[in-house]
């Protein structure tokens, strides 16, 4: 079981100096700044093929050291550890070659498209006992470590069942048809499914426990791109819980909403959508805003610097939690 991440106060006499791979969207505010602003942590260096685009981020985020070519950041001497940022058909062959350096290394989710690629990834750090995370950050969020701490009071009782329903309308880039990398199925053959319900999955075996069995039905109902649009999956939880979902980018309005029932009583949220989570019990009713932070990875990277410097934490997004949600995603589409 995690624990909760704790501010610190003693001053810390050790700098890991990161470098990120792929400094694109994700990294303006969701994680990248996290990196430059965490005591212990330094941002010293980014790289991107397109060398401009990797200039003007350094220069907007004062990070000395860019790079338009992956193995000169990762074997710089002063890089102590790696983040890959970049799509998620590139994270074996980076993270490869990561792990050949001997460095710590942080992957964007999910961590690869396939459970073979994730396997190898998590042999080569795991033979070099070197630390290895991905970034499911989620499981280091307050408002779900909320959700977790009611189950683990049992508040609803024993869980019996979560579900999880995941609909919206094809975008303006989806109607349109132009390229999208998302929902390429080269890349993403599962297309929004494999970006969006590798979150929430791998959350559910956080909150729960892990999966043992999972099955599912997928298809392209609309044409628009070569991945997938619907899913529709169940599963079964080690500890007996049962599990089902659907995720379909066709439909008419925006629903996002997870209902885990008990044996005494329900607890109700979302995974993307700032809702309020809600308990309904027999001993206990209340529903909470819990506002995520502006760079949503600060927990996430957080627990990554008490884990590697402080050595106080046990980190809950490890390549090994990954290397499970990737498993049960190929057991959902069918792929093993």
């Amino acid at each position: 079981m995690s624990t909760i991440v704790k501010p610190h106060t003693q001053k810390l006499d050790k700098t890991i100096r990161w470098g990120i791979i792929g400094c694109g969207d994700v990294t303006e505010i969701k994680s990248g700044p996290a990196y430059k602003t965490i005591e212990g942590f330094e941002l010293a260096a980014v790289m991107r093929r397109d060398f401009d685009k990797a200039k003007d981020y350094a220069e907007r985020h004062g990070v000395s050291k860019v790079f338009a070519d992956a193995d000169e950041l990762i074997n710089d001497d002063d890089i102590d550890a790696v983040y890959i940022a970049t799509p998620p058909d590139t994270h074996k062959y980076y993270a490869l070659k990561v792990a050949a350096a001997n460095k710590p290394c942080c992957i964007e989710k999910p961590m690869t498209p396939s459970y073979s690629e994730s396997l190898a990834i998590h042999q080569a750090f795991k033979d070099k006992n070197l630390p290895l995370f991905v970034a499911y950050y989620r499981r280091s969020l307050p408002r779900f470590n909320q959700v977790k701490d009611w189950l683990d009071n049992k508040y609803i009782g024993d869980v019996r069942h979560i579900n999880w329903r995941y609909n919206k309308p094809a975008s303006d880039i989806d109607n349109s048809k132009a390229y999208n990398w998302r929902t390429d199925a080269k890349i993403a053959p599962a297309g929004y499914f494999d970006d969006l319900a590798s979150h929430g999955l791998n959350l559910f075996t956080f909150l729960i426990a892990d999966i043992t069995d999972a099955y599912g039905i997928s298809g392209n109902q609309q044409g628009l791109y070569t991945s997938k649009d619907t899913v529709t999956a169940c599963w079964i939880h080690e500890n007996g819980v049962t599990g089902s979902g659907n995720w379909n980018f066709g439909c008419d309005g925006h629903t996002d909403k997870v209902l885990i029932s008990g044996s005494k009583g329900t607890i109700q949220f979302s995974i993307f959508h700032d809702n309020p989570i809600v308990l309904n019990s027999e001993t206990k009713n209340e529903e909470l805003f819990i506002e995520n932070p502006k760079h949503i990875q600060i927990h996430h990277v957080t627990g990554m610097r008490d884990m590697l410097i402080k050595k106080n934490y046990t980190h809950p997004s490890t390549g090994t939690t990954a290397l499970h949600t990737s498993w049960v995603m190929d057991k959902i589409l069918g792929n093993l």
